[in-house]
């Protein structure tokens, strides 16, 4: 299958990374005729990330088209200390469903593929993941993405609740008096 040198690259401040290339076979009366679809996830490494998927009859050009969807469709995302999740958290997509937890400093990232990407191109630098059901790189990206979707940062609450966020992280481990 025909893939590209590097399936990284910095465009300016974004990155984007190929996350799967499915050749696809329409038959008709002269024999096959095939077509390339793309999965695509780009982000700038600092909170915002995006995915897209595109189909055409060349590899580079469903790349392309991909890549153009996924800028198109970036969302933001909170992150503690710049390098893991706030809290853990589930998602679902389909058959496809995935964990993931926030980690201590040192931890890396460890997902398998296609969430691999969601994070590096995100910009945490500590997580960690399960995915449960489908491991179809469209569900799994689907389901990641509905999970950042579901995830809330301490500022969010306590604006939501009228409190100041030391009201709401203050006590980790103790009881109120």
């Amino acid at each position: 299958m025909l893939r590209p040198e590097s399936n990284e690259r910095a465009d300016g401040e974004l990155v984007d990374k190929l996350v799967s290339i499915n050749r696809v076979a329409k038959v008709v009366k002269g024999g096959r005729r095939f077509g390339f679809a793309a999965l695509v996830v780009v982000g700038d490494q600092k909170g915002r990330v995006g995915y897209g998927s595109g189909k055409a009859r060349e590899v580079p050009e469903a790349i392309r088209k991909a890549t153009d969807q996924a800028k198109r469709n970036m969302v933001r995302v909170a992150l503690r200390e710049g390098r893991t999740l706030h809290h853990d958290v589930e998602g679902r997509h389909g058959a496809g469903k995935v964990v993931l937890r926030a980690a201590p400093p040192g931890t890396g990232i460890i997902a398998g593929g296609p969430m691999r990407a969601v994070f590096e191109t995100l910009g945490v630098q500590d997580v960690v993941t399960k995915s449960i059901g489908s491991s179809n790189p469209h569900n799994m990206v689907k389901a990641t993405f509905a999970a950042l979707g579901n995830l809330m940062s301490p500022r969010t609450i306590a604006a939501k609740r009228g409190k100041k966020v030391g009201e709401i992280i203050g006590r980790r481990g103790g009881a109120e008096e």
